[in-house]
């Protein structure tokens, strides 16, 4: 599939002014931009994370912290539904709610209650959603220099950077049974260090060192890390572990 911004307007209900405006702030950059023209073309791929970004608009969210969200390194697609699937489900509740109220005052019972309207739990898992992922990061600044690099990247730029990734944990899946502490598994903890500073942010022993913690403390990638072989996780963290000493 291959739309132009116009047929992307027209099928997503979004307008062209609005995707140019998700261009511009790298939100939602196009699948392919022609040369000459300057045409934008949007992919399945693109679709997806409109989606994902309407999903988010629909709960309220800002464009910053959409961008926030899924601009982070770690986004998970399958994750971020769930999460969505809860808050949206926690707004039905609330407008139950108010409607159940409404429609009792309908038949005469003009009980006074304010509780309907309450947004806290709403506000709550919100907020906790929100700043999730950068509270998964070593420090804010690295946060940030994440999101400024990441969101110059095209899909060319993230086709090799999800290669190289997935390159690596090849690597480490295939260690498993081995010693961490390795001079090989050593070196390949060196070139993931350097795939993330190269990508993403400077990832210092300090910093690597909490990734190492939290690749096996957060279930999210621990299962994403042991899609090639049970136990890469626990592997890249020990060997993290070592490196770090």
């Amino acid at each position: 599939m291959k739309l132009t911004i116009s047929e992307m307007a027209r099928k997503s209900g979004v307008s062209v002014r609005t995707l140019h405006y998700y261009d511009e702030i790298g939100l939602l950059k196009p699948a392919e931009v022609a040369d000459e023209s300057g045409y934008r073309f949007y992919n399945e791929e693109s679709m997806l994370r409109l989606q994902q970004i309407l999903f988010y608009r629909e709960l309220d969210f800002s464009l910053k912290e959409i961008a926030r969200i899924m601009n982070a390194s770690d986004y998970n697609v399958e994750e971020a539904l769930k999460k969505q699937l809860e808050l949206l489900m926690l707004k039905r509740d609330r407008i139950d709610r108010i409607i159940g109220l409404l429609a009792a005052q309908t038949k005469g019972d003009m009980k006074m209650s304010f509780k309907e309207f309450d947004m806290a739990e709403i506000n709550e898992a919100k907020e906790k959603y929100a700043k999730e992922t950068e509270d998964r990061w070593g420090t804010t600044d690295a946060y940030k220099e994440s999101q400024k690099r990441t969101a110059r990247y095209n899909k060319d730029d993230w086709q090799k950077i999800t290669a190289e990734y997935e390159e690596n944990l090849k690597a480490f899946a295939g260690m498993i049974g081995g010693n961490p502490e390795s001079r090989e598994a050593q070196e390949l903890v060196a070139k993931w260090q350097g795939h993330i500073s190269k990508y993403y942010y400077d990832c210092t022993r300090e910093i690597l060192a909490g990734l190492g913690q939290m690749y096996i403390a957060d279930e999210r990638f621990s299962k994403n890390m042991d899609k090639y072989a049970e136990g890469t996780a626990e592997f890249i963290s020990k060997a993290i572990a070592a490196y770090c000493k």
